[in-house]
């Protein structure tokens, strides 16, 4: 017997196989179709994507989109993550509180001014990082000499973890990426959490200048924290260095480009961040009220797909969006989200992407693919998916 579900176009996550820099011919397709569409999920549940530029910002922006759903067990799944689960809390207004709370904590370790002092320290991790890599000798690959530990380096000293101690970050993080195993994910995320809020309680006694520290100082608990810590590891960790290897993806495959990218940064980046698709882009949220938008209506407690690679590629959003231009202005990408769910350390993301790619391109002006572009592998990894690796020469 064939039911409504069965009907339902079954949404690829592409999860593994040959890069692609834009998004999928089914994407695509859906997004021609309508602006929220009706979708079955890797999992199996039915769910809204939300397809073009100026729904997905208008959902960011409402409030009856959120991470928690009043009966958890039963609630729709997008690829069935424990990094998902563990979002969901059977209660909208605590949700909202928690979610709230949590930006007031890290906000302030963001500002304009502490991300301006923190970017020596930023370019002194990026050169020792590319010492070790360069020693190593060409072809090499560069997610997992540079891009990977250098984006760790970072993160360990924002966050306050002592450097002799983040490989014991380095396999809960792995696990907790495996939609395949859900056992071991659930592993993983617990002993994530649990280093994070033993952290958290050595930073009561011993206080420094980072992230745990300022949050136990300002009211935290050790659960709050290993929660919250937790999560800036695994998103920060993971698409920081996606970033920086299909920013060199594209800026190689793109020589004229190159130039013009080095003369401004900043502005480069944010094309980078719009066109490279850096890990599963699709933000699973719930609805607590009806919701009319796109001609649908999304009914409470239905599980909304936010797809920010599909808004970044809208043409109705962006002059000729499939083409890399690292002039392109204006460029008000969502990559970061908006409103309510804006990335809290976009700025340092910024700097991290501006500070690799100048120490890349400027001590290795040859640096190019070691391998046809065509060849380059995506990784399976649920939630952040990116390349395999990225074999480059120089």
């Amino acid at each position: 017997m064939t039911t409504s579900q069965d009907k339902l176009p079954l949404l690829v996550t592409e999860q593994e196989g040959l890069l692609r820099l834009r998004p999928s011919a089914q994407l695509r397709e859906l997004q021609a179709q309508a602006p929220v569409c009706r979708v079955r999920t890797p999992a199996g549940d039915e769910a809204w994507l939300v397809t073009r530029y100026a729904e997905v910002k208008q959902l960011l922006m409402d409030e009856r989109i959120g991470r928690s759903h009043l009966d958890p067990a039963t609630a729709p799944r997008y690829v069935d993550s424990p990094l998902m689960d563990m979002l969901l809390i059977p209660d909208h207004e605590a949700a909202r509180d928690a979610h709230k709370q949590a930006r007031a904590w890290l906000a302030p370790n963001f500002t304009a001014r502490r991300v301006l002092n923190l970017r020596p320290r930023v370019e002194q991790v990026a050169a020792s990082t590319l010492d070790a890599f360069v020693e190593s000798g060409a072809p090499a690959d560069l997610h997992g000499g540079f891009s990977f530990p250098f984006a760790l380096l970072v993160l360990c000293e924002l966050i306050g973890v002592p450097l002799d101690e983040r490989d014991r970050l380095l396999e809960p993080m792995q696990q907790m990426g495996e939609v395949d195993n859900r056992d071991g994910a659930e592993d993983g995320m617990g002993a994530l959490f649990d280093y994070a809020a033993e952290l958290a309680a050595h930073k009561r006694e011993f206080p420094g200048e980072d992230v745990i520290s300022r949050m136990v100082q300002n009211g935290a608990t050790d659960e709050q924290v290993g929660a919250i810590a937790a999560n800036l590891l695994f998103a920060g960790l993971e698409s920081i260095a996606s970033h920086i290897d299909l920013g060199v993806a594209l800026l190689t495959t793109h020589p004229e480009q190159r130039d013009v990218a080095l003369a401004n940064l900043p502005a480069a980046v944010e094309e980078v961040l719009r066109a490279a698709k850096a890990g599963g882009s699709a933000l699973p949220r719930y609805a607590s009220e009806d919701i009319e938008i796109g001609g649908v209506t999304i009914r409470d407690g239905d599980l909304v797909l936010i797809d920010f690679t599909l808004a970044n590629f809208d043409t109705q959003a962006f002059d000729d969006p499939s083409r890399f231009d690292v002039t392109r202005s204006p460029n008000a990408h969502l990559t970061f989200a908006h409103g309510i769910w804006h990335c809290v350390g976009a700025p340092l993301a910024r700097v991290q992407l501006q500070v690799a790619f100048e120490t890349l391109f400027t001590r290795l002006p040859s640096l190019r693919l070691a391998v046809p572009v065509e060849e380059l592998q995506m990784r399976g990894g649920g939630l952040s998916d990116g390349l395999g690796g990225l074999p480059v020469t120089w």
